[in-house]
């Protein structure tokens, strides 16, 4: 379970500022799974008890200390990753084909071109 407490740590200022910056480093399966939180916050579609899911995520995403530090070759943002699935596991039924659509179309802007494959295998824990 995410401790609500993290989402005192979300704004969307810090969280572009992060994904941004380490997007490549976190890799392709981080970065989607963060920009489909960061989508579905913005709709408003989307209830409240949901979004404190979002923003305690987000919050854990971007605190800068982590039970696995980010900057930690290979393993620093899989603790960030199962954070991230857990989150949208628990509020999958609010995940659109357009939320899916504006996370892919950040990626390609970030990765240029990249295995859809790797955004299924996220899709499959989610769902």
């Amino acid at each position: 379970m995410i401790p609500h407490d993290y989402k005192q740590f979300y704004n969307e200022q810090s969280f572009k500022q992060k994904l941004q910056q380490f997007a490549k480093t976190a890799g392709l399966q981080v970065a989607y799974a963060a920009l489909l939180l960061f989508y579905l916050m913005k709709e408003p579609s989307v209830s409240v008890k949901a979004k404190v899911t979002i923003a305690a995520a987000l919050g854990y995403f971007i605190l800068p200390t982590d039970a696995i530090p980010d900057l930690a070759p290979l393993v620093g943002f899989s603790d960030d990753l199962g954070v991230l699935i857990f989150a949208l596991s628990q509020i999958s039924s609010n995940i659109t084909p357009e939320v899916q659509h504006k996370a892919k179309n950040q990626l390609r802007a970030w990765f240029k071109e990249f295995d859809e494959a790797k955004l299924d295998e996220i899709n499959s824990k989610i769902f």
